[in-house]
């Protein structure tokens, strides 16, 4: 390692929300990227979501944490649809690499979210449809 890069290893990151650019993810939710995009080894942004979203089926080949700041949510593995998780807010999940998830919002409240990658970039498999290079669906 050089010694820029350990210089550049002790700058501390800061990702401001209302610097960020908000991605669409369709009429019902969007997502404002904080910190990633190899700048640090994880990734981290806000998805707002009204009610009536739920996420595609998707997995990561990383650990995804996802934080509920406002509103309800049930999330559920592949398999498990039957038996979703209930998360309010305050609550986290973390959804476990290579398995097929999803969530979807609760009750006729905006549900925000603070998802956390373990990893740089943002690597989304959707079962159904597909990704652009950043990782967002393709709509």
């Amino acid at each position: 390692m050089t010694r820029q890069d350990e210089k550049n290893m002790r700058i501390a990151k800061v990702g401001r929300l209302s610097d960020a650019e908000q991605v669409s993810f369709g009429p019902l939710a969007h997502y404002h990227l904080l910190i990633g995009d190899g700048e640090t080894e994880i990734r981290t942004g806000i998805q707002t979501s009204q009610p009536g979203y739920r996420a595609p089926m998707h997995w990561h080949p990383y650990l995804e944490l996802l934080f509920i700041i406002e509103g309800k949510a049930e999330a559920w593995l592949e398999g498990d649809e039957d038996d979703p998780i209930k998360l309010d807010a305050g609550d986290c999940i973390a959804l476990p690499p290579n398995v097929p998830h999803t969530f979807r919002v609760v009750g006729k409240e905006p549900m925000r979210l603070l998802g956390i990658h373990h990893n740089a970039d943002r690597v989304v498999n959707y079962l159904k449809g597909k990704s652009d290079e950043n990782g967002y669906p393709t709509l």
